[in-house]
């Protein structure tokens, strides 16, 4: 059974820092990518960053410059590191697998969306200004 368990979500003021974590469970092997995704009540999900087999990485337009995607194969937790967080960044943030070696962010999606079948539960980050 795959079970994606996200941590890291909280309160923080304009302009700090949080590390989101996301460890996968049940995916056998490394031909998988996770994703970042993040949902405001309302509005359309959006791809925030993901991260391939090969640790290829790439990010959504609202991550550029500020958002690190990384991955500790040996814990198989993929991190989401994201500074300068404006009070936009409010969202729930969710952590996707896709059991493909291939995928990527871009704009305001992750590629192959359909791809992305196993989901966390999410974790909220707010940001107050």
């Amino acid at each position: 059974q795959v079970q994606l368990v996200e941590s890291g979500g909280g309160s923080v003021q304009s302009g700090g820092s949080l590390r989101l974590s996301c460890t996968v469970f049940g995916l056998i092997g490394s031909n998988y990518c996770v994703g970042w995704f993040r949902q405001v009540p309302g509005k359309e999900r959006e791809g925030v960053a993901g991260i391939d087999w090969n640790a290829g990485t790439s990010y959504g337009d609202t991550a550029k410059g500020r958002f690190t995607i990384s991955q500790d194969n040996a814990k198989n937790t993929v991190y989401l590191q994201m500074n300068a967080l404006k009070p936009e960044d409010t969202a729930m943030y969710r952590c996707a697998a896709a059991a493909t070696p291939w995928c990527y962010c871009s704009g305001s999606s992750c590629y192959p969306p359909e791809k992305f079948r196993y989901w966390g539960q999410g974790t909220q980050v707010t940001v107050s200004s």
